[in-house]
C-alpha cells in the first residue's frame, strides 16, 4: 500500500510539474512580452522560452507580411543551419486559392491542426510542399494559427523530427494559449512602436491587453488603469487614478518590497534595464492574489523622465502550482521514511519472533503439567508474562511495518470506542490520570468499516493515552465519530481523496504539538516521554501503520498551548456484520493419531511445534529442509503438511509445496509466515486459490 501510495504521489508530482513547468513557461513569456517592445527580440525570446520550457524537438514563429499575402518564418529552434536556410528562403503564399498546405489553410481557416504522420496526408501537398516537407524530414506536427482580433498574424508551429512521443490534444491546447498571448503581444509591439503617433491604437491594445498596465507619475500616483486591471482589482477607473499605487496596488511592505524612491532611482540610473519585482496584493473584495511586476521608464522629447509604466501578471495559479508540489514532496518524503523504518521493524519483529516463540510457548505447555501448588507455577507465569509484553512490542513493530492486517471485518468504529473505554487498559489510564475525563460525541448512524478489531481499538487506546500524557493538569478528552463525505480531495496532514468516510475524532486541551514536531510525530521512538515508563515509543507510530494498513488518511490539527485534533478517516463499507461464530475449545482441536509433517528450518520451532501437536494427540514427524520434506514424501504419507514460507539455505516453502504437490496432488498444507505481506506468500495465495 506504501508503494502504491508512493506511485500516487509520483504520478501527482509528475502532472504537478507538467502544470508547474507550463506555468513558468507562460510566466517567461508574459515577463517577455512585458519589457520587449521589439518584435524581432520578442519572437526570439519566445521561442527561446518555447525550447527551454516545451519537450519538441523544433519550433518555429512564421508572421503575415504587412499586405496579408505571405507567410515567413520569423523565429525558430531546433532546426540546424540547412533546415533555418530553407526556411527562411520559403515564402507561403496565402493569396492563392488553390493552395492546400497545411500552414495556408491554418492561416486561412483561422483552424489548428495536430498531425500523428505527416507521410498519411503527403499526397495532399503540392509538389513544392511535398519537397520542403521531404527536407525538412518531420514525422508530426501541431501548427497553431496567431489570432489577434480575428485578424490572423501568424503561425506558432512544433513539431518531433527524432522524438517517437506522440502529439497529444492537451499539447495543442498549452499552444493554442502560447498563441493568444503571443497574439496580444506581437499586438502589443506594434502598437507601442506607432505610440508617439497613435494614441488612440496604443489606448485599444493596453485596454484588450491579458495584463494590468498601469502608468504612475513622478510621485506615484496613478495616472492610468487599463480594463483589465480595473476587472481584475474591482476598481474603476475614476476610483483609482490619482491614488497613490503604493498603497493601493503595490503594498509598501513584504518580503519582495520595493520602495517606490528606489524604482524610480533605479529607473532613471539605467533606464534600458527593466526593473521587475514580485509581491502579494488584495482586489477589493479580500482575494489576495500574487503579481509579478515589469516597470519601464517613460521620457518626454527632451528626455526628461516623467512617468513609469507598469506591467503585472497574475501569477496565483502558478505559486499555488509550486506550493501543491512542495507539499507533495513532503507527503512522499515522509511515505518513504515510513517505508523505510518499516522494513527495519518488519526485519526485526520477525527475528524477535523467532526468539520469543520459546519464551511464549514453553511456560505455557510447562503450566499444563504442573500441580496448581507447585512452587515453580508463580516463576513460570513470570516468563510467561515477560514473554507476552515482549511479543506485544513485536506486534507493534508488525503494525508499523504493515505486515499481517488484512482488513476484512465489519467493524462498527462506535463498538470499538465503546470497548475500549470499558477495558481494563482505560480503568488503569483513569487511575494513572485523575483529573482526565474522556467524553463520548459518536454518531448513532455512523456507516460500518472493514477493518481489524484488535488494532483500530489499539490506536484508539494510543491516541487516548497520548492525549492524557498531553493533558498535565487534567480536562476532557472528546471521542466523536461522524459520517463525512468528501466531494473534492481535502489537503491536510494527508492528501485526502473524494469519497464517504466514517471519522474518529479525538481531541484534548493539553500542551499540544509544536511545529517542528508535526513532521516526525508518527515516527518510532520519537515520543517526548520517558521511554520504558510512559510508554514504548511506537505508539504513535502504530496508529500510521493501522490506518495505511486500513487505507486510510490522518488529518492533525494542533496549537501550542491550545490543544490537538487528530482525524482518522476510514472508507465505509456497506456489509452488514456475519453471524456470531460458535465458542470453541481446545477440545475441538484435539486429533486422533493424525499424521503431521512438520518443516522448519529453525530446531527451536520444530521442538516447538511438536510438543504442542503431540499434547493435542497427533502423530508428528520434522523435517529441516524442504529438500529433506520432498525426499521424505516420496517413500510416505503425511496427513497435514506444515511448512514455514522462509527457510535458508534452500528451497522455500512455496516451492516445496509445488514439489510435494507433484507426488501427492491435493495434499493438504498449513504455510506459516512471519513475513505475510511478502511476494512469494501472495503468490502461494494465487496459487492455491487456482489449486481449490
Amino acid at each position: 500500500m506504501i508503494e502504491t501510495q508512493k506511485e500516487a504521489a509520483q504520478d501527482n508530482i509528475g502532472e504537478s510539474n507538467i502544470r508547474y513547468n507550463n506555468a513558468l513557461m507562460v510566466q517567461e513569456i508574459g515577463q517577455a512580452t512585458a519589457s520587449i517592445l521589439d518584435i524581432d527580440r520578442l519572437l526570439k525570446t519566445v521561442a527561446g522560452v518555447m525550447e527551454k520550457r516545451l519537450d519538441f524537438d523544433r519550433g518555429m514563429i512564421m508572421l503575415v507580411n504587412k499586405e496579408k499575402t505571405v507567410l515567413r518564418y520569423s523565429a525558430g529552434y531546433g532546426q540546424n543551419q540547412s533546415e533555418e536556410d530553407i526556411l527562411r528562403s520559403t515564402q507561403f503564399h496565402l493569396n492563392n486559392p488553390e493552395s492546400k498546405g497545411i500552414f495556408v489553410v491554418a492561416i486561412r481557416e483561422q483552424q489548428p491542426f495536430l498531425i500523428d504522420n505527416l507521410g498519411e496526408i503527403q499526397n495532399t501537398f503540392s509538389q513544392r510542399s511535398s519537397e520542403i516537407a521531404n527536407k525538412l524530414g518531420g514525422q508530426s506536427l501541431i501548427c497553431v494559427p496567431i489570432i489577434y482580433e480575428k485578424e490572423s498574424l501568424g503561425l506558432l508551429a512544433v513539431d518531433n523530427s527524432k522524438s517517437s512521443r506522440p502529439l497529444r490534444q492537451s499539447d495543442m491546447s498549452l499552444l493554442m494559449g502560447v498563441a493568444s498571448q503571443l497574439a496580444i503581444s506581437i499586438a502589443n509591439a506594434i502598437s507601442f512602436e506607432q505610440l508617439h503617433s497613435s494614441e488612440k491604437k496604443y489606448r485599444e491594445l493596453v485596454e484588450n491587453a491579458n495584463s494590468i498596465i498601469l502608468r504612475l507619475d513622478k510621485n506615484g500616483k496613478i495616472i492610468f488603469f487599463n480594463e483589465f486591471a480595473q476587472r481584475l482589482f474591482g476598481y474603476s477607473e475614476q476610483e483609482i487614478v490619482g491614488k497613490n499605487a503604493a498603497r493601493i496596488i503595490l503594498p509598501p511592505s513584504g518580503p519582495n518590497h520595493l520602495s517606490f524612491n528606489r524604482l524610480s532611482t533605479s529607473l532613471q540610473k539605467d533606464p534600458e534595464r527593466p526593473v521587475v519585482s514580485e509581491n502579494q496584493t488584495e482586489t477589493r473584495s479580500g482575494e489576495k492574489i500574487q503579481i509579478a511586476w515589469t516597470y519601464k521608464p517613460i521620457f518626454n522629447d527632451a528626455g526628461g523622465f516623467i512617468e513609469i509604466l507598469c506591467i503585472g501578471n497574475d501569477i496565483t495559479e502558478l505559486k499555488q502550482a509550486s506550493q501543491e508540489k512542495e507539499e507533495l514532496q513532503i507527503q512522499l518524503q515522509r511515505a518513504q521514511k515510513m517505508e523505510a523504518i518499516g522494513t527495519l521493524a518488519g526485519g526485526v519483529a520477525h527475528d524477535l519472533n523467532n526468539i520469543l516463540s520459546g519464551i511464549v510457548s514453553y511456560p505455557e505447555l510447562l503450566l499444563m503439567d504442573l500441580k496448581e501448588d507447585s512452587p515453580l507455577r508463580k516463576p513460570i507465569l513470570t516468563i510467561q508474562k515477560s514473554g507476552e509484553k515482549a511479543a506485544a512490542i513485536v506486534q507493534d513493530l508488525l503494525t508499523l511495518a504493515r505486515r499481517g492486517v488484512e482488513t476484512t471485518e465489519v467493524v462498527s468504529l462506535n463498538s470499538i470506542v465503546s470497548e475500549y473505554l470499558q477495558s481494563p487498559e482505560h480503568a488503569r489510564l483513569e487511575l494513572n490520570h485523575p483529573n482526565i475525563k474522556v467524553e463520548q460525541n459518536l454518531d448513532e448512524n455512523l456507516l460500518n468499516i472493514l477493518g481489524s478489531p484488535v488494532h483500530l481499538s489499539k490506536t484508539v487506546m494510543n491516541l487516548v493515552s497520548n492525549a492524557a500524557e498531553a493533558m498535565l493538569e487534567g480536562g476532557p478528552i472528546v471521542i466523536t465519530t461522524e459520517n463525512q463525505h468528501m466531494d473534492k480531495v481535502k489537503n491536510g496532514f494527508d492528501e485526502i481523496d473524494k469519497g464517504d468516510y466514517a471519522t474518529l475524532i479525538i481531541t484534548d486541551t493539553g500542551i499540544g504539538i509544536l511545529p517542528e514536531d508535526m513532521e516526525r510525530i508518527f515516527e518510532p521512538f520519537y515520543t517526548k516521554k520517558t521511554m520504558g515508563r510512559s510508554g514504548t515509543g511506537l505508539g504513535m507510530a502504530v496508529v500510521w501503520g493501522t490506518v495505511k494498513d486500513h487505507r486510510g488518511y490522518i488529518d492533525l490539527q494542533s496549537k501550542e498551548g491550545h490543544g490537538t485534533e487528530i482525524t482518522l478517516y476510514f472508507r465505509v463499507t456497506r456489509k452488514v456484520f456475519p453471524q456470531e461464530a460458535e465458542m470453541v475449545t481446545i477440545e475441538d482441536f484435539m486429533g486422533e493419531g493424525e499424521s503431521i509433517l512438520v518443516v522448519d528450518d529453525l530446531l527451536e520451532q520444530r521442538q516447538i511445534a511438536t510438543e504442542m501437536l503431540e499434547k493435542l494427540g497427533y502423530s508428528v514427524t520434522t523435517m529441516p529442509s524442504g529438500e529433506e520434506a520432498v525426499k521424505y514424501l516420496h517413500n510416505h504419507t503425511t496427513d497435514l503438511l506444515m511448512l514455514d514460507m522462509i527457510m535458508e539455505p534452500g528451497i522455500d516453502g512455496l516451492e516445496t509445496y509445488k514439489k510435494i504437490l507433484k507426488i501427492h496432488p491435493g495434499q493438504k498444507s498449513i504455510i506459516a509466515s512471519g513475513y505475510s505481506e511478502s511476494a512469494r506468500v501472495k503468490e502461494e495465495i494465487h496459487h492455491c486459490q487456482r489449486l481449490f
